[in-house]
């Protein structure tokens, strides 16, 4: 392709877009021409890019197609409706979309941590074996690390800390799928190995009814949430090994953009674990009643996760970026 001939051919079409696309006010005439205009460079754009691609014309027309797309789709105004159709629709169309990598992790999890406190209450001396047995009754003992480990702080600062401890969790499962997702499978065992354990030395110490009583009220949902980030870092590794019909480029965005939005979900709902661990947990409430606030919040989150959010997948949301937002795609051969 010849760039001299190429740009005298279409000066006129692309200086007449740029003078559309700076005007506040248009006819319909000249919306209707505007919006052609913009259809056209953003072809010229995807023939130089592909066939000749200079980096000063592509630089201008890429400059050229963004106003032309700003004329034409109009200004967004970001605040708070952003933030409320976010909870509302983004974020729970996510988590649906999601759902059959999360809804495993957490069975497969589950189920081995039960196994792994099995072994250790039926095989006494693979129990002895982790701690000499002065160590084993200080952690289980009434008021022992178990218990105290939720209440030797103040409130503000536990939650804070709780907080980020998990968010750093879930940002590890989310980041290192990248890498294939085989370093999420290694977080999601040393969270199995400390539940396995923890249920099993209070078990072995006949004090189990304890343990759960000071997990459930915030664990269910805390590792619900852990079990959705590695559920999208396993995601976004299989991406990268069967990115389906897309270049492996656009599955890549779009996975890693549906990541970064879910990442401030995420966030969320562990700040609320991160309350009920701080205030729920160590507090004087009947075990009865503190169980059954942290299964109230894991009721409420599958329900936010799986009705609200199928209810908005099926409207055709993703997750991703609106496509207002998001980047024009050259179109490529199947």
């Amino acid at each position: 392709m010849d760039l001299d001939v190429f740009v005298v051919t279409h000066q006129g079409e692309w200086a007449r877009l740029d003078a559309l696309a700076r005007r506040r006010r248009l006819t319909g005439e000249e919306a209707d021409e505007l919006v052609t205009l913009y259809q056209r460079t953003t072809g010229h754009l995807a023939k130089v890019q592909a066939a000749a691609p200079d980096p000063a014309l592509v630089a201008r027309l890429t400059g050229l197609v963004s106003r032309g797309r700003a004329a034409v789709t109009g200004a967004r105004t970001n605040g708070w409706q952003d933030v409320a159709r976010y909870y509302t629709v983004s974020f729970p169309a996510a988590l649906y979309r999601s759902r059959r990598w999360w809804v495993p992790i957490a069975v497969v999890s589950f189920a081995l941590s039960a196994l792994i406190a099995w072994w250790l209450t039926a095989h006494p001396e693979v129990l002895r074996s982790l701690a000499s047995p002065d160590e084993l009754r200080e952690m289980t003992r009434p008021g022992g690390e178990y218990e105290a480990y939720y209440s030797d702080r103040p409130a503000s600062s536990f939650a804070a800390q709780v907080w980020t401890n998990n968010a750093w969790i879930a940002v590890e499962c989310l980041i290192f799928g990248i890498a294939f997702g085989l370093p999420v499978i290694a977080v999601l065992w040393g969270n199995v190995l400390n539940l396995g354990v923890g249920i099993g030395l209070m078990a072995s110490a006949g004090r189990l009814d304890i343990f759960l009583g000071l997990l459930i009220p915030h664990g269910l949902l805390e590792l619900t949430a852990v079990f959705v980030a590695a559920g999208l870092g396993m995601r976004l590794g299989w991406t990268i090994i069967d990115p389906g019909p897309r270049t492996r480029g656009v599955a890549l965005a779009e996975q890693g953009r549906a990541i970064v939005g879910m990442a401030m979900g995420l966030a969320t709902v562990l700040a609320v674990s991160g309350i009920l661990e701080a205030f729920v947990t160590p507090s004087g409430l009947p075990t009865w009643a503190r169980i059954s606030i942290g299964v109230v919040a894991e009721v409420l989150f599958l329900l936010y996760a799986l009705v609200l959010g199928r209810k908005a997948a099926a409207a055709g949301e993703t997750g991703d970026l609106d496509a207002a937002d998001r980047a024009d795609l050259q179109p490529v051969a199947a």
